[in-house]
């Protein structure tokens, strides 16, 4: 009789929560953890538990492996599905993981452990901090798949790296090195693979001593001005800085004066 495995197979998403920081796994690794409709669904969902978890402050999204972070749209699964190219242009965050990561109101540090390859560039452009490995390429193969970008990246990537340099990128379809990327302002470092997720763990657990509310408010006044004109950026952030300030006293500002120059110390 041939044998069985009795083992069971592994999740195509992985949840670990510790400390306040959660750490999300697209856990597709053979197919360089391309996001299939599942695995998408499974993103927002967990997305969505997270936002309830009051112990969760910040997420880290990675990829299985260290050959993909995410090759984006599963292009095989889409082969075999006649409406299922409509995901690229789905506007729901159950289809749309893109959508699923920026409804997050806590920060989410991208660890970038291999290619991000065009849907799986703009899931990492969702992410707010990004952290690449040496493996780590980017990749905007649109146009040669004959698709246009439909989760953000033809107008997010101009503003993070500049037009030209967005361009080149997008029609060329070239890969960006981790080294170049971050010296163009893609990402925020590089480090070796074994330290990528020590690196993303020690930021999280930095973001993770600012208090939630505070946390949730800043990101999205600074999300929402940067899809401003400078002027009305400047007008929101006014307004919004005026009602949040407005319920502090000077008794928390001393306090919290105090806790900022004692962590300043062991810097």
């Amino acid at each position: 009789m041939p044998e069985t495995s009795l083992e069971e197979p592994q999740p195509m998403l992985l949840v670990e929560k510790s400390d306040g920081v959660a750490v999300v796994t697209l856990n597709r690794p053979e197919a360089m953890n391309a996001m299939s409709k599942a695995l998408r669904a499974a993103l927002a969902e967990a997305f969505v538990a997270l936002e309830k978890d009051p112990e969760v402050r910040v997420a880290i999204l990675t990829g299985a492996g260290d050959r993909a972070f995410t090759a984006g749209l599963d292009l095989k699964e889409l082969g075999s599905d006649p409406g299922g190219l409509g995901a690229a242009n789905a506007t729901e965050a159950v289809a749309n993981p893109v959508k699923a990561i920026e409804g997050f109101s806590k920060p989410v540090i991208g660890a970038i452990n291999g290619v991000a390859i065009t849907g799986g560039f703009e899931v990492a452009l969702a992410c707010d901090v990004l952290i690449a490995s040496t493996r780590a390429r980017f990749a905007d193969t649109h146009a040669r798949v004959g698709i246009t970008p439909g989760w953000g990246l033809s107008q997010k990537l101009s503003r993070a790296i500049g037009i030209y340099r967005a361009k080149e990128l997008s029609l060329s379809g070239n890969f960006l090195d981790a080294e170049t990327a971050c010296a163009w302002g893609l990402v925020n470092r590089v480090v070796p693979p074994e330290e990528l997720m020590p690196a993303a763990l020690k930021l999280a657990a930095d973001m993770a001593t600012i208090p939630p509310e505070m946390a949730a408010f800043y990101k999205r006044m600074i999300n929402d001005g940067f899809g401003l004109p400078f002027g009305q950026a400047m007008a929101l952030e006014h307004e919004r800085s005026s009602r949040w300030n407005a319920g502090i006293t000077p008794e928390i500002v001393e306090t919290n004066r105090q806790a900022v120059l004692a962590r300043g110390r062991t810097q």
